[in-house]
């Protein structure tokens, strides 16, 4: 996958993917810029998602590696190249508001960040895209409901191979609420709460069993019924045209620092995701983690419901690139990668602020950067290496444009010490026991 052209790029978006960048992160609509390297990763996943995943198939992996090493922005590229590939996709970040221990807050994110073709983000807005699809089969030309195209339809959603009564009878009661002319005593303000009661509960939302009733769904969305209506949100994708399901897990590392109480009931639903794609299809979880993960006697060791299933990950010497473990850290950017990704910044940085960036930045001193962090052995820290670049371009910028007018070394030191301090932060314990 190459790096997307800069042309089009104008002066203010540029200049937020460089505020972004200084923050350690990578606007989600520009990731394809900054996709250097690693290609036989991205080529065997590609190959997993075109024929393995949208033929049926369900798979989990694990990303590994260091702060620093581009996790993040990996996991970025996959939901780019799923999302191109006509997959829906949700990207959870576990955090101290979405703690996997807590598997209904998890539920509630994937569906609340799933990404599609439609507008906007979330299943509320899948769910009125496919509606809005509907009025053309369902709405004559005289303007009325065709009730036998609605009964079609409902038998038809309900019969779908994998699809949960409750998820089908609460699409079928959007479209009743839409569609449907109101009652003889029927106010328009019952109809809208209705509908806010029906997409609340397909949000994951709490909603009592009696408000459910009437639109005949019978359960609230729970860890026991989960693996029942994560199916049937993949058959309702796979119905509405997509080829797919992906989820991007990211930050699981972060368990590691809570109290064992936590980190059982985290590794819990770790197991519980992995048991649904052994009776799913269509469906590809990508967790993020960082080797102590896997290492620690805090990590998934301390588990043995879990560990039983994962503990040969990581234990072979050579790359698998088919294997469940992706390693990022035994598979750093090569210098040359490294200079390319440089240029991007220093393309960036220029049409941010306006000025000639390559009659300062040149590639030697991009290539020096690249020596220093090898001298150094952390030449795989490609945020570290980020950081540096833009650190170096505002000082090109500012009038500093030679190697004896920018010192190297000072620069990397500032970087890490900024990474070190984010490091802590972000590995810190930030969930509720």
């Amino acid at each position: 996958m190459c790096a997307q052209s800069l042309e089009p790029l104008k002066s203010f978006q540029a200049r937020a993917i460089i505020e972004e960048l200084r923050k350690g992160t990578v606007p989600v609509d520009y990731v394809p810029f900054f996709t250097v390297g690693r290609e036989n990763w991205l080529t065997f996943i590609e190959d997993d998602l075109d024929k393995y995943i949208a033929e049926g198939g369900a798979k989990v992996r694990f990303l590994s590696g260091d702060y620093g090493d581009g996790k993040t922005h990996f996991m970025s590229v996959i939901r780019h190249i799923s999302l191109q590939k006509g997959f829906a996709v949700s990207f959870v970040v576990l955090t101290r508001e979405v703690p996997i221990h807590k598997f209904e807050a998890v539920y509630q994110t994937i569906v609340k960040q799933l990404r599609g073709r439609y507008d906007g983000l979330g299943i509320r807005n899948l769910l009125e895209d496919y509606i809005n699809e509907s009025e053309k089969m369902l709405i004559q030309e005289n303007g009325d409901l065709s009730t036998e195209k609605l009964s079609e339809i409902s038998n038809e959603m309900r019969s779908l191979p994998g699809m949960d009564i409750n998820f089908a009878n609460g699409v079928i009661a959007l479209l009743k609420n839409r569609f449907q002319p109101l009652g003889e005593r029927e106010e328009q303000d019952e109809r809208d709460n209705a509908r806010e009661i029906l997409f609340h509960w397909f949000e994951g939302g709490k909603v009592a069993k009696k408000d459910l009733k009437p639109f005949q769904i019978f359960e609230v969305i729970n860890k026991t019924n989960s693996k029942n209506l994560l199916n049937a949100l993949i058959a309702f994708l796979r119905h509405v045209g997509y080829k797919g399901l992906i989820l991007l897990m990211d930050e699981l590392e972060t368990v590691v620092g809570q109290a064992k109480s936590v980190r059982s009931a985290a590794y819990e639903n770790v197991r519980l995701l992995i048991d649904n794609t052994e009776q799913a299809g269509y469906l590809h979880i990508f967790f993020s983690i960082i080797p102590d993960v896997l290492e620690s006697e805090k990590g998934f060791k301390s588990y043995d419901a879990l560990w039983s299933r994962v503990r040969s990950i990581g234990e072979s010497k050579r790359l698998n690139y088919r294997g469940v473990l992706i390693d990022l850290h035994r598979t750093p950017l090569k210098t040359a990668e490294l200079v390319e990704l440089g240029k991007t910044l220093r393309t960036i940085h220029g049409v941010s602020y306006r000025w000639e960036t390559e009659e300062r930045i040149t590639d030697d001193l991009l290539e020096q950067i690249c020596k220093n962090q090898k001298k150094m052995g952390v030449l795989s820290e490609v945020r570290l290496f980020v950081k540096q670049v833009i650190r170096v371009l505002d000082m090109g910028e500012q009038g500093e444009s030679t190697f004896d007018d920018i010192d190297l070394a000072a620069q990397m030191v500032q970087s890490q010490e900024e990474m070190e301090q984010e490091k802590v932060e972000h590995l810190q314990p930030k969930w509720d026991a």
